[in-house]
């Protein structure tokens, strides 16, 4: 996976992609070459995700920021 085609994915996909990469990695009987092409892969997708959060926290942030004002007009 391309790193422009990871960081296009929405929280979900990438979560699902991510726990599917850990499956692989549990499942074992992987050459150890596999293993680090499927971790760095893996480590994508968590990067992704953490994006993800990280712009709904600042959404929350700003919504929760939002009412504080209001309510102290």
């Amino acid at each position: 996976m391309s790193e422009q085609a990871s960081e296009e994915l929405g929280y979900e996909q990438a979560r699902d992609r991510l726990v599917d990469v850990v499956r692989e990695l549990e499942a074992g009987g992987l050459s150890l070459e596999q293993s680090l092409a499927l971790w760095e892969k893996g480590e994508k997708l968590a990067k992704v995700c953490e994006r993800h959060l990280e712009g709904a926290r600042e959404r929350i942030e700003a919504a929760l920021a939002s009412v504080e004002d209001d309510s102290e007009q």
